[in-house]
């Protein structure tokens, strides 16, 4: 598994955060404090959780979908 080097929780840490928050057992302030993490990283995580289940809770690609300003491919081809 690669995990990205700055990331405070595991794939598998991610999904027990979030079953927590879900199942009542954590607010979500709580397991931002257990977690080390913001409320907002929580929330984050546990919305995907819902959308995905564990198969959402991997590491994704911060790369843009577009990139509009783009040299255009003839003159990459040029240079």
């Amino acid at each position: 598994m690669n995990i990205h080097k700055n990331a405070r929780l595991t794939p598998l840490r991610r999904a027990e955060m979030a079953i927590a928050v879900l199942a009542g057992s954590l607010t979500k302030t709580q397991a931002a404090s257990v977690y080390a993490v913001s409320v907002k990283i929580v929330s984050r995580w546990v919305e995907r959780f819902e959308q995905g289940g564990r198969a959402a809770m991997i590491d994704r690609s911060s790369r843009p979908q577009t990139s509009p300003r783009q040299t255009d491919q003839a003159l990459a081809q040029r240079i």
